[in-house]
């Protein structure tokens, strides 16, 4: 991470950095020391707080520049003189918290422009509608019908086609195209990404493949993030659905009927075929397929790179491919590693 400054009057005091984390001051800090950004234990200045959740930073972590350091209570003896520990049973999160506080500009990306109304080049339909403090940069186009909600930022040559609604405080990258989608509000779709296209849905015969006509739209949640490039296809009669606070990554495929629960995390190069159906609170993990029609449970694990051609329960971790419960899979990889092992190494 790049260390990044804020101005002084943006910066906050160790006492105001302690109490957003949750945590206590040490008795030797100056509580009125203020500090004006974060940044890695590497790059770390003494005006800047770093985090460190896992031993192998120990080494990044006694050579730290910083002025404090979020960290757990068992790292804390190893933070060196002059920076001061913040001790919490979760950096990661508070590190997190803090960062919003000193860098807010960060939370959403910034168009090109970044100024307030309707840039040249652009192209409104007559009867779209556009909130207050929308920033709609060079060469957006809005087709009919479409709603833009109050504070949203649409990037340079993205288009938003007829009927489309986009709520509140949205972020929407450049070269965006969003057709047939009702949108909340806070939403951050990154450049490129495609929301609402046909899926991919056709009546296979002899003679030819007969195109079966898309009809529904994509639903997205408040709060939900999408990445660079991903893909989510309008559904073909029911709506493909994508939770509130889900949060999917770049060159993900989410093909038409998928409905997606409430804050799964979805990493990049995952495709999930059509209308299955994933809970809320589901994580997968990069470059992985899953089958159509398939229901995966409430708060279920999948693990990268791994194929899902079965239905997964409710709290389970699975990974392979085929994938099957991680405790087999694990056991069977251990399994292979011992038969592949040489007799002169037995």
């Amino acid at each position: 991470m790049t260390a990044i400054q804020v101005s002084e009057a943006r910066g906050i005091t160790l006492a105001e950095l302690a109490e957003e984390a949750g945590a206590s001051l040490p008795a030797s800090a100056d509580p009125a020391v203020r500090l004006s950004g974060g940044a890695s234990l590497h790059t770390a200045e003494p005006w800047h707080v770093a985090y460190m959740d896992h031993g192998r930073h120990a080494e990044a972590l006694r050579g730290t520049l910083a002025g404090a350091c979020v960290i757990m209570e068992r790292f804390a003896d190893m933070v060196p003189p002059g920076t001061v520990a913040i001790v919490v049973r979760d950096p990661h999160l508070a590190y997190a918290k803090l960062l919003a506080r000193l860098h807010p500009e960060a939370l959403r990306p910034e168009t090109v422009l970044g100024q307030v109304g309707t840039a040249f080049g652009c192209f409104v339909h007559s009867r779209a509608r556009i909130g207050v403090g929308v920033v709609l940069d060079p060469g957006v186009v809005i087709g009919d019908g479409a709603v833009v909600g109050d504070g949203t930022r649409v990037g340079a040559h993205t288009v938003l086609g007829a009927g489309v609604v986009i709520g509140r405080d949205c972020s929407i990258g450049a070269g965006v195209t969003i057709a047939h989608c009702d949108m909340g509000d806070r939403v951050i779709i990154h450049p490129g990404a495609r929301i609402g296209q046909d899926g991919f849905g056709f009546a296979l015969s002899a003679s030819g493949h007969l195109k079966v006509p898309q009809l529904g739209r994509v639903l997205i949640g408040n709060d939900v993030e999408i990445g660079a490039n991903t893909t989510v296809d309008r559904g073909s009669g029911r709506d493909t659905v994508i939770g509130a606070g889900t949060k999917i990554d770049n060159l993900v495929q989410v093909a038409h009927n998928v409905r997606i629960g409430c804050l799964c995390v979805i990493a990049a190069q995952v495709g999930i075929a059509g209308s299955t159906v994933l809970d809320d609170g589901v994580a997968v993990g990069g470059q992985s397929a899953i089958a159509g029609h398939l229901h995966i449970g409430r708060g279920a694990q999948l693990a990268g790179a791994s194929g899902f051609m079965r239905n997964i329960p409710a709290g389970e971790r699975w990974g392979g491919m085929p994938a099957r419960r991680a405790r087999e899979w694990f056991r069977e990889q251990a399994t292979l590693k011992n038969l592949a092992r040489p007799a002169s190494a037995a």
